[in-house]
């Protein structure tokens, strides 16, 4: 993982996931509050609520003070790999919030829905609320999307017209923006498929 223990700043950029941006929260929710902090951490959970506040008021990105938002979030920003702030920033990215490179950091702007790997570390109300507003199964976004990818192949290879297949994966419950990219996913990817077929030479 990159070094981000000497540099007083680093660039901040957002993290662009049309797919996740549609499913899922803003690190300011209820949702966000009531079930990601017990799994990221309070310290965690402030770091993506402050870089969101930043992202809204300078969406291309800005440079951040790291001793700064330390000081803010109350943790230490000292020299060294193990200070507290950047074990935040590093448990960030374990989750995949944000992504350290040399010198910036990629942020995402929206938080996904929690795994079921994540949702058992919750207590058990929580779990049970959760499964009563989401109704879903602890799937992952990336899980959604190529389970919807394979639902719009399928339908593609039936026959299905592009429309069509995009409002049969509406009554499977897929969201509007995860079914128009994987139906568009699937229209491309068969179009490469059957272009290899016409140019493969004839069986001997």
């Amino acid at each position: 993982m990159p070094d981000l223990s000497h540099p007083p700043t680093v660039r901040v950029i957002p993290w662009p996931d049309p797919v996740v941006e549609e499913l899922g929260h803003d690190p300011r929710s209820a949702y966000v509050e009531r079930y990601w902090l017990g799994v990221l951490g309070p310290t965690a959970t402030w770091l993506v609520r402050r870089l969101a506040d930043r992202l809204d008021e300078e969406p291309d990105g800005f440079d951040l003070d790291l001793g700064a938002l330390a000081a803010e979030l109350g943790v230490g920003h000292r020299e060294g790999r193990h200070t507290p702030f950047l074990r935040t920033l590093q448990r960030c990215a374990r989750f995949g919030l944000v992504e350290i490179r040399p010198g910036s950091l990629r942020v995402r702007r929206h938080l996904p829905p929690l795994t079921s790997f994540q949702l058992e570390r919750l207590p058990p109300h929580l779990r049970r609320s959760h499964r009563l507003e989401r109704g879903d199964e602890g799937l992952t976004v990336d899980e959604l999307r190529e389970r919807a990818r394979g639902f719009a192949l399928s339908l593609l290879d039936q026959g299905r017209s592009m429309e069509e297949a995009e409002r049969d994966l509406h009554r499977r419950d897929v969201h509007p923006a995860m079914a128009a990219a994987a139906v568009r996913w699937a229209s491309g990817h068969r179009a490469v498929a059957l272009s290899a077929c016409e140019d493969a030479p004839p069986a001997a």
